[in-house]
């Protein structure tokens, strides 16, 4: 069953609602009763959170009228249809009207509860998926995506900022998990083209004829556009740009340059290239690198961005956490430390499964940081650490500013709790707030 989905249950006889209603409420759901599809309707609407079950038999509005108004309203509703013996056709013809499927009375009470359960898991993947399409439209959101205060993530919102309202190509490189397609996103979305398409292939994934026809076309007479038409007047982002093809470089330098200035369509490049010793540079023909390449922005590794690794961490394992139904674990001195000196080569992908294993461990009562930053040779199993050190200095500051920002959040911002906690003078915690840019109101 899927978490937050509700069930409208139309019927006009009050038994028939009741005893729907009793059995799946007795199997996990939360259900909601109408007399009426009248009344029903000025519940449900757009992305309503649930799903329907309805009879096709009822006075006033019949279940196919109520079902073609749902489907006007949300096309990706999940109706089940509930209909006598003598209804049969009807429920076919409901079928292709968009009913998600239908029951004949007398039904199974079990077979109701399964198909319940699928319809929910349908619904939940539809509004999930719609709300990180919003959310990948949304450059605020993006941009508070983006965590960290080291120098490093103030310098890359500035570019992302400053190169969003431009009109040129962009090329994305970076090491693997570093967030280049996050940061793809917001190019888009905080610029001037944010409420035009947004297209996406990666160019490793499909074959070079597949890719060729993918981007530029003919496609099937009916079928999709060619990305370069679906994509005119937005942005393309091509994934894995050293994967294209030198054939498919050269169509590509013919459409940046036909497009003239400004581009009609934006070109965004990110580039995952992972062979030791080469770089972007040296895969693409040189007409098409310094195109894409006018301008440029690195990802920063994780192990560079300080004490940005405990503040990612800390948010990670409380999301974590309450997706689990449990406490986040608390990170010691030394743990902290050892976070702080991990090499991360899977950058912030890695961070975010080493947080998620950390609250597994915790929920358990087993385990520690330490043991899931382990080297993978088991002949040699010691905390992998980095060898640049750090001054004794910055591990105590950053794991000061992660014990005071745990606690506020903890506390919503109660200074009084804080201080209490933290067994710190008030002037002191202001001090300290005020020198790792904590503020009182972030966390009320």
């Amino acid at each position: 069953m899927s978490r937050g989905i509700r069930i409208a249950i139309v019927d006009d006889e009050q038994d028939m609602r009741q005893s729907i209603s009793q059995w799946l409420a007795l199997s996990g759901f939360d259900t909601e009763t109408y007399p009426s599809a009248e009344e029903a309707l000025k519940v449900i609407g757009t992305d309503f959170p649930g799903i329907v079950v309805s009879d096709i038999r009822m006075p006033g509005m019949d279940g196919m009228a109520f079902l073609k108004r749902l489907m006007s309203l949300d096309s990706n509703l999940p109706v089940i249809m509930i209909t006598g013996h003598g209804d049969v056709p009807m429920a076919v013809e409901a079928m292709r009207v968009g009913a998600y499927d239908f029951l004949e009375k007398p039904f199974n009470p079990d077979r109701m509860t399964e198909l319940a359960k699928r319809a929910a898991h349908n619904r939940r993947m539809t509004l999930d998926n719609r709300a990180l399409r919003r959310e990948l439209s949304d450059g605020k959101v993006l941009m508070k995506k983006l965590i960290g205060s080291s120098p490093l993530m103030e310098r890359l919102r500035e570019d992302i900022l400053d190169l969003g309202q431009a009109d040129g190509h962009v090329l994305i490189d970076g090491e693997t998990g570093t967030g280049k397609t996050l940061v793809s996103h917001a190019l888009h979305a905080v610029g001037p083209r944010a409420g035009r398409k947004f297209v996406q292939v990666s160019c490793a994934a499909l074959s070079e004829r597949d890719l060729a026809t993918r981007m530029f076309g003919p496609m099937e007479e009916g079928g999709e556009l060619p990305l370069v038409e679906e994509a005119r007047g937005g942005t393309l982002c091509l994934e894995d740009i050293e994967a294209l093809p030198h054939t498919l470089q050269a169509r590509l330098v013919t459409f940046l340059n036909d497009q003239g200035s400004p581009p009609e369509t934006r070109i965004i490049a990110v580039s995952n290239l992972q062979e030791q010793g080469k770089t972007c540079e040296d895969v693409l023909r040189p007409d098409l690198f310094f195109r894409l390449a006018a301008m440029r922005i690195t990802l920063p590794p994780l192990r560079a961005r300080g004490e940005d690794i405990l503040t990612l961490f800390t948010r990670l394992s409380e999301q974590f956490a309450e997706e689990y139904g449990c406490a986040a674990p608390e990170v010691s001195a030394q743990e902290a430390a050892q976070l702080l000196q991990a090499p991360w080569p899977g950058n912030v992908r890695q961070l975010i499964n080493v947080a998620e294993r950390a609250v597994l461990q915790s929920r358990r009562g087993s385990g520690t940081i330490a043991s899931l930053l382990m080297s993978n040779d088991e002949d040699d199993a010691q905390p992998v650490m980095t060898t640049e050190g750090k001054p004794l200095k910055e591990y105590v500051e950053a794991f000061e500013r992660m014990l005071i920002d745990n606690t506020m959040r903890r506390h919503r911002g109660s200074i009084v709790n804080v201080m209490e906690e933290l067994c710190l003078p008030r002037r002191t915690l202001n001090e300290k707030m005020a020198k790792y840019g904590l503020s009182r109101s972030d966390y009320l």
